[in-house]
Parts: C-alpha cells; sequence; structure tokens
C-alpha cells in the first residue's frame, strides 16, 4: 500500500536552508525544509536580495505612512516600498503553477503574520502587527494555496495539515490539463474518505459537481470542483472526523476480526481521542488491516497516506498552533 506521489511546487524564502542571506548574513535552520528537499521541488527568494539589498545589510522595518504602510530602512532612511512592490507584482505574476509556498516567518517583506509595525524610523516599541509586504501579497494572490512560516510548520498539526493540502492541490493541478470527466472521477473516489476527515458538507458538495446533473461543460465542471476543492482544507480535520471515518472504514472487515483485536482498536481510538497516541497510530494498525484482508477500495484512498511516509514526523514544538 505504498502511494506514488509527483514533486509539489513549493516557493521558499532562500534563508531558509538555501541561502546566508539573511540580514545578518545568516541562514536559517529547519528541519521541515531540510527534509522537504527530497520531496519537493523549490524555488527560494529573497525579495530583499532582489531589490538590490545587499548581505550583510541594514535592517528594514515597516512603519505607518500617511496613507499607507512602508517599508525602509532606518539605518540609512532609504524607503524601499516602491522596489519591494515592483518585485512582489513581478514575480508573483510570472511564478506559473505553484503548489504552496514556505516564508521567513515574522520578517517584514516575507512574513505571514505577527509582523511588527513601527511609527516611524526611530528607535520604539511596535505599535502593531501586520503582515510581510511579499508575504502579505502571496497571501492576497494565493488565497487557496497552503502558505506557512518555518516557525508554524514545528507544530505537529498544523505542519500535517500543509502537508495535506499541499499534495493534495498538487495532485488535482496534475490532472486539470487532462480536462477527462475519468480522471476527475478518479480523484474524487479516492480521496472519499480525506474529504469526509476534513469537510462532510464540501465532500457532498464535490460529489454532486462530479455527478454533473446539470451536464454543464467539462471546464466549468472543473472549475466548480477546485474552488470547493479549496474549501475542503480550510481548517485543519478534527479528531471526531477522525475517528468517524476510522470508524467507517473498520466497517469493511470487522467481521474478520477477532473481538481483542476490534477491542485494541477501539481502545486505540479512544487514546487518539484524549491526545495520548497520534492518528498515525492508528491509521498504521487499519493499514495493517487493509493489507490483511486486501480491500482494494481502502487501498486506494488518500486519508491513509495523504502525503510520502518519509515525511511522517511526530515531533511538535507546541508553537504555532493558532491558526
Amino acid at each position: 500500500m505504498v502511494r506514488k506521489f509527483g514533486k509539489p511546487r513549493i516557493v521558499v524564502s532562500r534563508c531558509i536552508e538555501f541561502d546566508s542571506c539573511r540580514y545578518n548574513g545568516l541562514k536559517i535552520s529547519s528541519d521541515v525544509v531540510k527534509k522537504l528537499k527530497t520531496y519537493v521541488d523549490f524555488t527560494p527568494i529573497c525579495p530583499e536580495v532582489e531589490i538590490g539589498l545587499g548581505v550583510p545589510r541594514e535592517p528594514i522595518r515597516i512603519i505607518t505612512g500617511k496613507d499607507a504602510l512602508r517599508l525602509v530602512q532606518p539605518a540609512t532612511g532609504r524607503d524601499v516600498t516602491d522596489e519591494m512592490l515592483r518585485l512582489t507584482e513581478g514575480f508573483l505574476g510570472s511564478v506559473g503553477d505553484v503548489d504552496g509556498f514556505i516564508l521567513k516567518s515574522r520578517s517584514p517583506s516575507c512574513g505571514i503574520k505577527d509582523v511588527k509595525v513601527y511609527r516611524d524610523m526611530e528607535k520604539g516599541a511596535a505599535v502593531a502587527l501586520d503582515v510581510g509586504f511579499f508575504g502579505g501579497a502571496v497571501l492576497k494572490t494565493f488565497p487557496h494555496l497552503p502558505v506557512e512560516d518555518e516557525g508554524r510548520l514545528t507544530n505537529f498539526k498544523l505542519r500535517e495539515h500543509f502537508l495535506t493540502r499541499l499534495y493534495t492541490l498538487a495532485g488535482f493541478r496534475r490532472i486539470k490539463p487532462s480536462r477527462r470527466m475519468g480522471e476527475m472521477v478518479r480523484f474524487h473516489t479516492e480521496n472519499k474518505l480525506l474529504f469526509m476527515a476534513y469537510n462532510q458538507k464540501e465532500l457532498k458538495i464535490l460529489g454532486r459537481i462530479v455527478a454533473n446533473l446539470e451536464k454543464l461543460p467539462v471546464d466549468r465542471v472543473f472549475e466548480r470542483y477546485e474552488s470547493h476543492l479549496h474549501n475542503v482544507f480550510l481548517r485543519p480535520s478534527r479528531y471526531t472526523s477522525n475517528v468517524n471515518v476510522m470508524m467507517h472504514a473498520l466497517g469493511y472487515f470487522s467481521k474478520g476480526l477477532s473481538h481483542r483485536e476490534k477491542s485494541y482498536f477501539l481502545d486505540s481510538l479512544e487514546r487518539y481521542r484524549s491526545g495520548k497516541i497520534p492518528l498515525s497510530a492508528c491509521l498504521s494498525v487499519i493499514r495493517a488491516w487493509i493489507e490483511r484482508f486486501e480491500e482494494e477500495y481502502l487501498m486506494k484512498q488518500t486519508y491513509f497516506e495523504p502525503f510520502p511516509e518519509g515525511l511522517v514526523e511526530i515531533s511538535d514544538s507546541g508553537k504555532g498552533r493558532k491558526l
């Protein structure tokens, strides 16, 4: 029961594991990005270097301008707002097919949240928190794609959600050019349990779209399906939904299991529900039974392997839990 995965394309801040290009000439370490290098195609970028700021360089900051936020370099008095806006618009407008972003946390250029905003160039405390210029533009331009920073990805639940979303959307992107209903039906069928774990309402809507009782043109069907596919992953899956899906899967071979096997699994589900063991512990039991009973339908379900097994990591920093 080993799935074959294509390589998603991720835009990443170059200072994270790729180049010593931070303002202080250092490189950021990230175990997640380091491991992902084998499994994805990265497109690194450092917006600050791209607009001509050197390495090392004086730090930049966001300040409150008269009409809008400005991006400045206090030590030199240089305003780089226009350069950053042009770079951002040009890059995001020409980046092509991309499946996700991993950006530097709290950076005035790349940050996607909690970026400090100051009143002016003078020393003093921050007056607000916002998004970086480049990071904010990414969120506006690609609201449907998984976008995270390296800090939040140290959190187990956020990381699994990011990877699941990344590989599912990348899988759909690969079938889009075919414009074949058969490919859509296959994709939907193989992802049914995954969608059930995330959003049962959207699962039903996607099912109706695939059925296409209105006999819409295939391009329109793909467009509608993709729109609702994005809605499926607006929030991470819940404990209760995962338990429901695993109970649903259990029904496929429960008649062939002994009383002790069922009791062991139900006890595992309860331990998962109470947060004592990860979801993967329960999934490994189900996967073993799928192989044992040669359950073809479940073998093809992405729910049991939404992303490459080599990326499974149960470590959790506890940081970045809030979405």
